[in-house]
Formats: structure tokens, sequence, C-alpha cells
């Protein structure tokens, strides 16, 4: 793992996603899916289960039985009319690799993986590339923008929906956009953010995603303490750390529960910088092009704790 590597890795990722829409507008990569799905498993870890996390909610919307499950869980049931979707950026997940085993055979396998030829693949009955390049600082960061852009195109094959490739195409130029100006926004995000007691993210259920990624990213690069929170239950298990600690917060938009979270953040004298969105009470705000677009946003905004992580790992 190297910090000035994922910082290359981070400035890749507008003509990374350009390339990823040129190739959904050239063909449906989930093509080879079988005709009769009675239900769809997502298996995966870490990066790879917080993508299919907000994808499997937003199948159980559309009406479609879908499940993320940690894939080192003990509990997995196969079944002739399942899809199971295998995550893995490496191709070499063995929690990924190990679940499997119950599945290939007797459900249908989609592997998903950044390695074409890896370990992911061998078995599969649909292998989809994610086509992000190599990822040479070690950070899953491109792969984890590129398996949300994919599962949403494989939630539009299953359940109808939008234009993928001119989505994919919208969150280029609003990830363009931050890394274009990030000389202006990255260092009050550091002044904000740099606290004693880590840092804690905040999504709407919808966006969790962006909340999970930015803390494994805090974590994973320069080491700090952070865990993320969905804003609803925000109220029931994070606001107890305001009263004793110097509580600092990256927070998401878009939440009917932002208020509320906001309301304690002030009596408690705590500091939040949001993303995407202008909150009452916060210490700043970062916006972006594109930013009132909550599918955007969702594969954009994870980008300001990428860049924040790799400035601090690069400083340590």
């Amino acid at each position: 793992m190297d910090a000035g590597l994922f910082e290359a890795d981070l400035l890749a990722k507008p003509e990374a996603l350009g390339a990823l829409a040129d190739s959904l507008e050239a063909g449906d990569p989930f093509e080879g899916l079988p005709e009769r799905i009675d239900r769809v498993v997502f298996l995966g870890m870490g990066s790879s289960r917080y993508a299919a996390g907000v994808v499997a909610s937003r199948l159980r919307a559309s009406g479609i039985d879908a499940v993320a499950e940690y894939a080192s869980a003990a509990h997995t049931v196969p079944g002739p009319g399942t899809l199971v979707v295998a995550i893995s950026a490496t191709g070499g997940s063995r929690e990924t690799l190990d679940a499997l085993t119950r599945y290939t055979g007797t459900s249908f396998v989609l592997a998903m993986t950044n390695k074409p030829g890896s370990a992911v693949t061998e078995g599969a009955d649909l292998v989809v590339p994610m086509s992000a390049g190599e990822e040479r600082g070690g950070v899953a960061c491109r792969t984890f923008q590129h398996t949300l852009a994919l599962l949403l195109a494989l939630m539009s094959r299953l359940a109808g929906g939008g234009d993928v490739p001119a989505l994919v195409r919208r969150a280029a130029e609003a990830t363009a956009d931050l890394l274009d100006r990030r000389d202006d926004w990255l260092k009050t995000a550091s002044d904000v953010l740099d606290g004693p007691h880590g840092v804690y993210a905040i999504a709407p259920a919808e966006r969790l995603s962006s909340a999970e990624q930015s803390a494994l990213m805090f974590r994973e690069g320069p080491r700090r303490q952070a865990d993320a929170c969905e804003t609803g239950d925000w109220a029931h298990v994070d606001v107890y750390l305001t009263k004793t600690y110097d509580y600092r917060a990256l927070m998401f938009p878009g939440s009917r529960y932002d208020e509320q979270a906001m309301e304690w953040i002030r009596q408690r004298g705590s500091t939040v910088l949001a993303v995407g969105g202008e909150l009452d009470g916060q210490a700043a705000s970062i916006r972006y092009r594109h930013d009132d677009a909550p599918e955007v946003a969702l594969l954009t905004e994870t980008l300001v704790a990428e860049l924040l992580a790799a400035s601090w790992w690069a400083r340590a």
C-alpha cells in the first residue's frame, strides 16, 4: 500500500468511469443471466458488501427478493432459482471463495471482479469485469465506484431503471469537478475533521455505503479511528459520543432525519462537514457538480474521504 499511488488511483477515476460508460453503451454485461430469477444473493466483504447492501435494498424496494450477505456468514441456503453475485475486486477474497462452494452447481453464479481469470471466476456461470484498471495504491477505490455502477446496471436489467451509462458519465463529471477543485476544499476538510477522537461518517440508508466506505478509507490508509452510521439510526447509537468526545462528522445530507441529528450536533457543540448539501449548524460544506442527484452522489461523494485519507496518509 502506498499513499502516493493511492492518490494517483483517485486522479484516474474520471477517465476510468468514462471507459466504463462506453463499455455499458456497447453491450449489456449481464446478457447471460437466466430468465428465471427468484432471489438475488450478493456475497462479498468490505467495500464489496457495502456496495451490494445499498443495491439489495433498492431491489427489495422494487419488489425483488434480494439480500447482501457477509460472505463469511455460516448460514446461507442455495437454490436453483437463486442468482448469486459474488463480488471480489482482487478475485481472491477467502471468505467469498469459501461461500461459493455452497452455491456452485446449484445456483447461477455471477462473478464480479477486477481480475478476470482469478479464483472467483472458476466455476462461475457469468463473469462481469469491473474494468477499473490496476489500483497500484493497494486500496479499493475505483473498484468500489465501478462495483456500484455495475450493480446499478444489474438492477436496471432486473427491475427497470434509468440510463446507467448516462449516470456514470455524470458521475465522471462530478468526480472531475471535485478533483479539479481539491486545492480549494481539501485543507478546509482537513481542518474541520482532524480531531483527537477520529472521524464519524453519517449517510442516509439509501447511500449508507458512502459512510461505510469513507470510514474504511480513514482506517485503511492513515490508520485513523473512524466509524459509519445511518442518519436516522444516529440518534439511537452515536449521539452519545457527542457528550464526551470532540465529535467530528463527515455527513452526507439527504435523509429526512438530517435535522434530528443536527439538532443534537448544535446542542453539543460538535463539528460537521457536509458533502453535497447544506446543513444548519455545519462547520463547512463541500459542493460539486450534479450533487443534487442522489444517484450521482452515491457514485461520487466518497471521493472527499478518499482524498482526505490520502493526504493524511502521506503526511503520516
